[in-house]
Parts: C-alpha cells; sequence; structure tokens
C-alpha cells in the first residue's frame, strides 16, 4: 500500500515508478493483456496501453491512478 500512496503524494516521485511497481499495482486491481505493439492495463471495462520501459512515465502512472480512483 506504501509503494501506492507514496507517489500519489509526492507529484516529482511520478517520475521514478519502477516499471514492476506500476505492473503489480495493474495487477492488484485487473491484468495486463500481451499483444499488438504495447501491453495493455485492463482494469474492469478500463484499458491503458502503456510503453513498457524502466521507469515508466509519469502520464501512465497518472492516468492509472486516474483510473483507479474511478472504481
Amino acid at each position: 500500500m506504501e509503494r501506492e500512496q507514496n507517489p500519489r503524494n509526492n507529484p516529482r516521485k511520478l517520475r521514478n515508478v519502477a516499471l514492476r511497481d506500476f505492473e503489480a499495482l495493474i495487477n492488484r486491481y485487473g491484468y495486463i493483456e500481451e499483444g499488438g505493439k504495447h501491453p495493455k492495463a485492463i482494469i474492469r471495462n478500463r484499458t491503458l496501453p502503456y510503453k513498457r520501459e524502466n521507469p515508466i512515465k509519469a502520464c501512465y502512472v497518472k492516468e492509472l491512478y486516474n483510473i483507479i480512483d474511478s472504481l
């Protein structure tokens, strides 16, 4: 839970989220679908394609948090 809350409380840390932490958060609320050019985070009826790089870009982290907050 601390990993999940930490970047939210400090916007500068959004730029330093490790890929493994990002994907662990996806798997906590949904799953990752492989295929195509990029993987997709599937959380209920929402889909978030993202580029697999480490650290993950802040825009993907922000969007993932927006999806989670809308649940």
